[in-house]
């Protein structure tokens, strides 16, 4: 018999693993990466509009992150669009060309970026335990289900929640060497 409630679990965990691992590039390292600006938008034209579909984005030298809009007239929008996310880095307007240096990252401020990967990951932990506490709830709904069958199924949620906790803090744990290394 099909254990039908891990698959769903397992489904649900993954997502939560993606979005957590999605929500990690936005940490800053030091280094320019062109995922920083991903989810700012770009009123183009009365429509919001992500930025990497307004113009090519690219890292140079590392430190630099140059945004060149594909259309002349979006520059000032864009710009607006970054000054006003929490992105929190100055934006250097070269005409058609806009360019944000980010800086190197002082001893405290990686510890603070420290603590917020900790943070995130313990509210993708909590995520994974809601999930597996709804699954547990399913199993134990349904009646139809012999007792030692049940306990096995609540036995693979349980393994199917360690391993997505042990995935969530070992990519914690990289974001973080990441982050300090220098």
């Amino acid at each position: 018999m099909e254990n039908l409630f891990l698959e769903i679990a397992e489904e649900k965990m993954d997502k939560a693993i993606e979005a957590f691992e999605r929500s990690l590039t936005k940490v800053r390292t030091g280094r320019a990466n062109p995922t920083m600006l991903d989810g700012i938008m770009v009123d183009y034209y009365g429509s919001p509009t992500p930025i990497n579909q307004l113009a090519s984005v690219s890292v140079q030298e590392g430190k630099t992150i140059a945004i060149k809009p594909f259309d002349r007239n979006v520059v000032k929008e864009v710009e607006r669009a970054i000054n006003m996310s929490d992105l929190g880095l100055p934006v250097q307007n070269g005409g058609e060309i806009l360019r944000i240096t980010v800086p190197a990252l002082t001893e405290e401020t990686r510890k603070g970026f420290c603590k917020d990967v900790d943070k995130m990951s313990e509210e993708a932990k909590v995520q994974i335990r809601n999930i597996r506490r709804e699954a547990n709830e399913d199993v134990k709904k349904d009646k139809t289900i012999p007792e030692d069958i049940s306990k096995s199924y609540l036995e693979d949620i349980q393994k199917a929640t360690d391993k997505a906790i042990v995935k969530i803090e070992e990519c914690a744990k990289n974001k973080q060497k990441e982050i300090m290394t220098i």
